[in-house]
């Protein structure tokens, strides 16, 4: 059995204290939707709600574009066909993306960052402790097309595609010329400033809701990740963020700021699977990221 997943309440409680109305500020426009089958939010400064809805439909359309590449439970997006196929041809600009930057992070945390872990994921949903084919080696991708070298194998990029949707959305916002707004897509982006032109304010909550820590942000994106945000088994034994050779996690929280949302999803989810010494040197990679919290739960 699959427990509720609540990895996306720790992004929607970072983001819920900075909704409330200030007096004297502008008006702003607030969208609350679904991004990847979880709740998702905006607020856009200065714009009144009437002037934002066309920006909002804009938004929607975009986010189903996105899901129709890395949804996995959308049977006809791009990351279905290709675990259903072990193939993919044509694949989109999107997804080499993030496959690039997966392939960094895999190489930076010495093999811990492995988006092939998806067979042992189902396994472990299933109460299995059979081995899964995993290895990112055995993945090869182009241009062209992406293909996977054995039987069986499959990716997951939840630990990294909604920053990569997170960005996708700030950039089609920036384009239409907005820069003070708030976005949670299951990473936060907050550009610029609140309506009373202070920088926004976010909370980071543990899997339980409480507020563990609050932090201030301003053109820079954050996000967390917890080993129990999601839990495989009855017993909530079992997190949902794993090794690629199936030991066991220390049940932790980890936040990560950084320029863009997407470095700060990959990040927030290979830092769990750290430990200090590992975390320090895995950051050194990434120096404009930042640490916000490492919590043990």
């Amino acid at each position: 059995m699959t427990c509720l997943t609540r990895r996306r309440f720790l992004s929607i409680s970072a983001s819920a204290a900075a909704f409330p109305a200030f007096a004297g500020s502008r008006p702003s426009a607030h969208w609350r939707g679904v991004a990847l089958g979880a709740p998702a939010s905006m607020r856009l400064e200065g714009l009144s709600q009437a002037e934002a809805d066309p920006l909002f439909a804009e938004v929607e359309r975009e986010l189903l574009r996105l899901e129709n590449i890395f949804s996995l439970y959308r049977p006809n997006s791009e990351i279905s066909r290709l675990n259903d196929a072990g193939r993919l041809d044509n694949p989109s600009v999107e997804l080499l993306e993030v496959l690039s930057l997966s392939a960094s992070l895999h190489h930076a945390s010495n093999g811990l960052f492995d988006p092939t872990i998806q067979p042992l994921w189902l396994a472990r949903a299933k109460g299995h402790s059979t081995e899964a084919p995993v290895g990112w080696s055995n993945l090869r991708f182009d241009a062209d097309r992406i293909t996977f070298k054995k039987p069986g194998m499959a990716l997951t990029l939840n630990g990294i595609a909604q920053g990569l949707i997170t960005d996708r959305i700030h950039g089609l916002l920036q384009a239409r010329g907005l820069c003070n707004l708030l976005i949670d897509m299951g990473e936060i982006v907050a550009g610029g400033r609140r309506g009373d032109l202070t920088p926004w304010r976010v909370g980071i909550a543990d899997p339980e809701g409480s507020l563990r820590q609050r932090v201030q942000l301003s053109d820079r994106a954050l996000a967390t990740s917890a080993t129990s945000g999601t839990v495989l088994d009855e017993a909530a034994a079992q997190g949902h963020i794993l090794r690629p050779d199936g030991r066991r996690v220390a049940d932790q929280l980890v936040s990560v700021s950084a320029p863009r949302a997407v470095i700060a999803d990959g990040l927030s989810t290979a830092l769990c699977l750290c430990d200090q010494g590992e975390r320090d040197a895995l950051l050194r990679n990434f120096p404009e990221a930042k640490l916000e919290a490492a919590i043990t739960l």
